[in-house]
């Protein structure tokens, strides 16, 4: 094991180095121009009556690929702009189908049909089939992934933005959908034994809680601890989604004691003493997969090895984060203080309390104490906030809402799943980064596997949010005292 961190050094110098080779960021882009290169790479749409022959095109696919890469940042969305726009489907051709199908409507039924499947066939955009010679390329999927993470990233911060753009990005996630699909994932269980570049790579995908050092990494391999992981065989030692569970004897309250907890790492599991399966953290690890199913999947699969391995366990739960709590109180007081209604969200004796520590204007003082995370230094502050925070973290939670489900993403993600909301929990995080995101209040959804199905149903239905008699009585006070 003392190897271990020299050749984790080691990998990680390859492994950056090969980043950098791989992506070509500011790479020169002498040579062939850009339409030049489109005209050449993507074929022309193969005739219907050939469309199940499909011509192989390797060595366009590979051209493409190098290209691509080899193109500066800023560059990149004007490649793909061009490529969405003038490589997409043929209006005029479908218009014209679309007609024939109209006159065809009182003919025959194979007629219709056929008039129907020459239409479909009519609307693939032409560098659909591109992306298919691609990923018929070694590592050619992993590249339709990273040009998907590229265009999610374009359209997020405008570098390019067009409905073509926009179409390609739908495109890819229906391929990469169907590419990823259950059926084609890999559970894979990480440990001490695994290789040094795929823990090295699980410690950097790490999203929720940062790993600190190679004995934090080990610990949250070893003993008490479970480390699972998704793999597709077109992306080798490529981890695609990371779950972290901790193996206890009863529902986790703190994230401290999870990650910070420091057992001797050759301490043997006493079988006897888990009982309880806490998901702590789940990080996707590709953009590109955004919006690809497989959080869902993951969670459900290490359940059931879970029941395999303690028959006896009988509670899962996740310790969550609240990434937004913060941001969605500081928008509400800075509503309030606009609209001159600054005791509409505390009780009179909460209110008179702040008055009592706080010196001014009470909004606007307690608005900028909790932005740089100064109260949490104050006992007297911590004790008071902690029953309106949590009142208001409740509504958050549970009434707050987009497009009919939950505004949190995390919660609207378990309750997907048929998880309850079960617990809130005060200074579960006291992290700079649990403070900031969510006041360092933490959620338990605990999964009662005998109603999850129907809960998960229940809510992508209609939107009815299971939650527990805490979460339930919590959001009755806030809608007593606070006018939101």
């Amino acid at each position: 094991m003392a190897r271990w961190p020299l050749l984790w050094a080691q990998r990680w110098k390859a492994a950056t180095w090969l980043g950098l080779s791989s992506r070509g960021g500011s790479a020169s882009t002498a040579g062939p121009d850009m339409d030049d290169v489109l005209r050449r790479t993507v074929a022309a749409v193969p005739p219907y009556e050939m469309r199940e022959k499909p011509a192989l095109q390797e060595a366009s696919s590979r051209e493409f690929v190098q290209f691509y890469r080899g193109l500066g940042a800023a560059e990149r969305p004007l490649f793909l702009t061009k490529l969405a726009a003038d490589y997409g489907t043929d209006h005029g051709l479908v218009s014209e189908l679309y007609g024939r199908v109209r006159e065809v409507q009182s003919r025959d039924l194979g007629t219709l049909l056929q008039a129907e499947d020459r239409l479909r066939y009519s609307l693939t955009p032409r560098y659909k089939f591109l992306i298919s010679h691609i990923c018929r390329l070694e590592e050619g999927v992993k590249f339709i992934v990273d040009l998907r993470a590229d265009i999610l990233q374009f359209l997020q911060n405008k570098t390019a933005d067009s409905p073509q753009l926009r179409e390609m990005n739908g495109i890819l996630k229906t391929l990469l959908s169907d590419w990823f699909s259950i059926g084609f994932l890999n559970l894979e269980r990480i440990t001490w034994q695994s290789s040094c570049d795929l823990l090295q790579k699980i410690s950097e995908y790490e999203a929720v809680h940062p790993v600190r050092n190679w004995a934090d990494i080990k610990r949250r391999v070893g003993p008490y601890r479970r480390c699972y992981v998704f793999t597709h065989n077109a992306m080798p030692r490529e981890p695609l989604i990371v779950l972290h569970v901790a193996l206890t004897d009863n529902i986790s309250n703190n994230i401290q004691a999870i990650v910070r907890k420091d057992p001797s790492l050759e301490t043997t599991e006493d079988v006897n003493k888990i009982t309880t399966a806490i998901f702590y953290s789940i990080s996707s690890s590709q953009r590109g997969l955004q919006g690809v199913e497989l959080g869902t999947y993951l969670i459900k699969r290490v359940v059931k090895e879970l029941q395999v391995e303690f028959p006896h366990m009988s509670q899962f739960s996740s310790l969550s984060p609240i990434p937004d709590f913060t941001k969605w109180l500081r928008g509400t007081l800075s509503f309030k203080i606009k609209e001159g209604k600054s005791n509409q969200i505390f009780t009179e004796l909460e209110y008179k309390e702040l008055q009592d520590i706080i010196e001014g204007p009470v909004l606007e003082k307690l608005q900028h104490l909790l932005s740089n995370n100064e109260w949490v230094k104050s006992d007297k502050l911590v004790r008071i906030l902690e029953t309106p925070l949590m009142r208001l973290c409740a509504w958050y939670l549970y009434g707050e809402k987009h497009r009919g489900g939950a505004l949190d993403p995390v919660a609207n993600f378990h309750l997907q799943n048929g998880a309850v909301i079960w617990r809130i929990n005060w200074l579960a995080d006291t992290s700079p980064r649990g403070l900031s995101s969510s006041f360092g209040i933490m959620a338990n959804y605990r999964y009662f596997l005998e109603d999850a199905n129907r809960n998960s149903v229940q809510y992508l239905r209609t939107r009815q949010i299971e939650a527990s008699k805490q979460i339930l009585s919590l959001v009755a006070q806030c809608q007593t005292i606070s006018k939101l």
